[in-house]
């Protein structure tokens, strides 16, 4: 069987968990079948990769240059048994290869366009663009994998034209290795430099944020919820990739207002790499997540993997995740039905936030105990050995 996987992301080029999900499955996967790897952002050296440039350079519009690496990456799919995209920049590409080639398209749904409405900021008329090209390709999809069931009920709710029975569930993974905490000497030492580094106290309490700045991460609800925190709490940030000027102001101002006010806030902009990265988390004592659309959120898997119990949103897959009470704490939220996914009393949800944060690093022997409870159910439920071997079942279903 010979799968090709269109792909924005691909490593070196990863921003956001769809690129991580695409790297580690293509991975595995390479020890069942022949995969092939077609990816924006230009040349690649290994093996099996293929990356494009814009056809013809590009016309200079962000939405109509996803279809420039598209046209391509289509053509390229000939003799493939079945093209598997993910996210809306390569979706049109195997809708194209499916008619052209006469091979089934199947769809990995990590996001929804519908459910993302603060895109029109971003990409203004780009996002009627993006959100043409995505309903097309999963009406005529021959399947579509879901990240959680949430996720699942999210793509039939926002296209009810799609067959429930093409819609199968798949939960993204983790490589419990790569986000193992520091064990011997010189793997501590560097991590003790890493942390220094960065001005992180390990003595003292500390929430972690890691994620892009943008709506849906819900980082100002978070902001809002830390000048609720007492004094001895750290806050660290790992965000950076504003989607818009708009919210990196919006965040930028909130954050030199706390750090004026309080100390231990840290804000770390760029995206470190991932043994440093990890020395951050295990300097930490809890992980939060207060997004406000999240289909899975891989990085709550990042984080129980390094050890950190999880205060999260119970929103999308986030519950699919996270279990409430074992592995950490779910905040309930009620949110606007318009896409946005707002709360529908702000004040009130960074409120509870800040709550479930106080509560759960006031106990830092509990938190620990939640934290391997958290690494525990990601090795038992999300390894990608067997996310692999249920991605492949799909592919089995598909193709008779």
């Amino acid at each position: 069987m010979r799968v090709d996987i269109l792909t924005r992301e691909y490593p070196p080029h990863i921003y956001g968990g769809a690129g991580v999900h695409v790297n580690e499955l293509a991975a595995v996967l390479r020890g069942h079948i022949d995969v092939r790897v077609r990816a924006f952002d230009g040349p690649r050296e290994e093996e099996g990769v293929t990356g494009y440039e814009a056809l013809g350079g590009g016309v200079g519009d962000a939405s109509l240059d996803v279809l420039a690496h598209n046209l391509p990456m289509a053509k390229d799919v000939a003799g493939a048994d079945l093209v598997h995209s993910h996210t809306w920049y390569a979706n049109m590409g195997g809708h194209f290869a499916s008619l052209l080639h006469g091979v089934p398209h199947l769809i990995s749904a990590h996001s929804l366009e519908p459910l993302r409405p603060w895109k029109a900021e971003q990409l203004g008329g780009g996002y009627r663009v993006s959100s043409w090209i995505e309903k097309t390709a999963y009406e005529a999809a021959a399947g579509i994998i879901a990240v959680s069931d949430g996720m699942r009920k999210d793509v039939l709710r926002c296209y009810p034209d799609v067959d429930p029975a093409k819609v199968h569930v798949v939960h993204n993974g983790i490589d419990l290795s790569a986000w193992a905490k520091p064990v011997t000497d010189e793997e501590r030492a560097k991590a003790d430099a890493v942390v220094a580094e960065w001005g992180i106290d390990p003595t003292r309490p500390a929430i972690v944020f890691v994620g892009r700045i943008t709506r849906q991460k819900g980082l100002p609800h978070f902001l809002k919820a830390v000048e609720q925190l007492p004094q001895d709490i750290q806050v660290v940030l790992c965000a950076g990739a504003p989607d818009t000027k708009e919210i990196a102001a919006e965040v930028s101002t909130a954050v030199a207002k706390l750090q004026e006010e309080r100390d231990g806030v840290i804000w770390i902009e760029k995206m470190l790499p991932r043994p440093e990265l990890v020395a951050v988390l295990d300097a930490c004592t809890a992980f939060v997540c207060p997004s406000v659309y999240e289909p899975l959120g891989i990085v709550n898997l990042e984080a129980m993997a390094v050890g950190l119990p999880v205060v999260a949103t119970a929103t999308g897959g986030i519950p699919e995740v996270v279990v409430h009470g074992e592995t950490g704490t779910l905040v309930p939220i009620e949110q606007v039905q318009d896409g946005t996914g707002t709360p529908l009393d702000p004040e009130g949800f960074s409120r509870d936030l800040a709550a479930a944060l106080t509560d759960m690093v006031a106990d830092t022997d509990r938190a620990a105990r939640m934290g391997e409870a958290g690494r525990q159910r990601a090795a038992d439920a999300f390894s990608w050995e067997a996310i692999a071997e249920r991605t492949l079942d799909v592919y089995r279903q598909i193709l008779r």
